[in-house]
């Protein structure tokens, strides 16, 4: 065997040994979806502890009682966009473009499109924690009220960012594909 065909093979058995690590994530996307199982077990303790108080709590009760639902469901939301994408984006693709359930966005969120939904998601799960924040505001100190709203701000300008280095990113490709053609056009005629 020459050194030309040895290294060609060392090079695809290296290829095909690190296309297949792959795979090492597996593991961790299950082990989210095993989280969202204690999410729902914790979602419906909290429903199920809410239940006798329902006629007894005020309003406001009643809200922090449901804000707190809406942030465990977030929270799974967040984590199932995150499996799917995740698992789509770097370890396979889903084979159920036929099943009737199938949501609308599966298979088409790039990991650009991931970043933007889980800041899209950790601002919303955020704002739902300073909002419960805000209203039990006589048990928390300026100082920590201070510092939720700095964190808030932080995911918000954060994700904006995020949104804004994407655009400049997608357009400064479309420019340099558009160039591209300019030449190829240019030099064929």
């Amino acid at each position: 065997m020459s050194n030309s065909n040895k290294s060609k093979s060392i090079e695809t058995f290296l290829e095909d040994l690190l296309f297949k690590s792959r795979w090492l994530l597996a593991p961790f996307y299950g082990g989210l979806v095993v989280s969202i199982i204690f999410l729902l077990i914790k979602f419906f303790q909290e429903f199920f502890t809410f239940i006798p108080m329902i006629l007894e709590v005020d309003m406001k009760g009643m809200i922090l009682m449901v804000l707190i639902l809406v942030d465990l469901t977030l929270i799974a939301n967040l984590l199932l966009i995150i499996v799917f994408s995740g698992y789509e984006t770097f370890v396979s693709k889903i084979d159920n473009k036929h099943h009737e359930d199938r949501p609308a966005w599966m298979g088409k969120i790039d990991f650009s499109g991931l970043k933007i939904k889980l800041f899209g998601s950790i601002v919303a799960i955020s704002g739902i924690e300073l909002l419960k924040a805000f209203m039990t505001i006589e048990n928390h100190t300026n100082e920590n009220l201070a510092w939720l709203v700095g964190i808030h701000l932080t995911f918000v300008v954060s994700g904006l960012l995020f949104t804004y280095m994407d655009k400049v990113a997608a357009q400064a490709k479309k420019t340099e594909t558009e160039i591209y053609h300019t030449k190829n056009t240019q030099h064929d005629e």
